[in-house]
């Protein structure tokens, strides 16, 4: 099974790495010609994961006819994938997968429920958990949940994707795999305001707590199992997003809670999902408090000290 990677950015760049070491032939596509020449010349994206050198086997173009494979792994950012689908039909009736975390803002649809809004011919997955790309490039091992809802596929692809350093896990729950992995950078926000705002260690633990709380309330309204927010793309990835400083949703919450300004070259998928999970909340009626108080955050209609009383302040109730 042939496999391309659709975009050089560290997450894309780290997967690639990681399958071409295992001696597969394994193509790595990025928009810009003239970022794919200094990947060429310098044989590792510098750009991005500096100091990685690149296998033989990995190829870099700025051509997607010469990056058609099998398998497309799309590392796009959530809120670009639809004009990326819509923008190269080349793509059209394949099996793509997602390898982003996020709700786009104006439909309100996860990566798996874009795939199929775009191309309803694709065979849409999704590959998520916690992961940071620099850890992948290094080798380091990494563990993920790959969701299709077509089982036979999700065991091929499980086989095809595995790498030494990369064990993988499936489920057919795509519903549940690709709303851990949005929700959770929502709370990782809130956390990172917390630390940042000098709130302590036991506050960010609670609020782990009380945001996996939310991400199930949603998650299984929507029709998702509880055991997938139980694993790698629901737990597994809260925990990571919200206890380490390479988390970029984590870094734009410590900035929000400090009062600093954050660089807005830099993607936060949490951001946007926040705001599109508070939009399809209302329309459930389903009371997320946590994502309420990162909207307000972000949008500079809350302070810290605001958003910390109206959590606090809400009806006591059971756990």
């Amino acid at each position: 099974m042939s496999i391309s990677v659709i975009g050089a950015g560290a997450f894309g760049t780290a997967l690639a790495l990681s399958m071409a070491r295992t001696g597969r032939s394994v193509t790595l596509w990025a928009r810009n010609a003239d970022h794919v020449a200094a990947m060429r010349k310098s044989r590792e994206n510098t750009a991005r994961i500096p100091g990685v050198a690149f296998p033989d086997c990995l190829t870099v173009t700025a051509d997607i006819s010469a990056a058609l494979a099998d398998t497309m792994l799309l590392a796009v950012p959530m809120q670009k994938m639809r004009d990326l689908l819509l923008s190269t039909p080349q793509l059209n009736g394949r099996l793509l997968v997602a390898c982003c975390k996020g709700v786009e803002l104006e439909t309100e649809l996860g990566p798996v429920a874009v795939i199929r809004d775009c191309d309803p011919k694709a065979t849409p997955a999704i590959l998520t958990g916690p992961s940071f790309a620099a850890d992948i490039a290094r080798g380091l091992p990494t563990a993920l949940t790959l969701a299709v809802a077509d089982d036979r596929v999700g065991k091929a692809l499980q086989q095809s994707l595995s790498a030494p350093n990369l064990r993988i896990y499936r489920t057919t729950d795509t519903i549940g795999a690709e709303l851990g992995g949005a929700l959770k950078n929502v709370v990782a926000i809130a956390c990172g305001a917390t630390i940042g705002a000098g709130l302590g260690e036991s506050a960010r633990a609670a609020l782990m707590t009380r945001g996996y709380a939310e991400m199930q309330r949603m998650a299984q309204a929507l029709g998702a199992r509880p055991e997938t927010l139980a694993g790698l793309s629901g737990f597994g990835d809260l925990t990571l997003t919200c206890t380490s400083p390479q988390s970029r949703n984590y870094q734009f919450g410590l900035s929000l809670g400090r009062g600093d300004d954050f660089d807005p070259a830099i993607t936060v998928e949490g951001a946007a999902t926040a705001r599109a999970v508070q939009a399809r909340a209302s329309h459930m009626n389903i009371d997320m408090p946590i994502t309420n108080a990162v909207v307000g955050l972000i949008d500079r209609k809350l302070k810290i000290t605001d958003a910390v009383e109206m959590l606090l302040s809400r009806p006591p109730k059971e756990e």
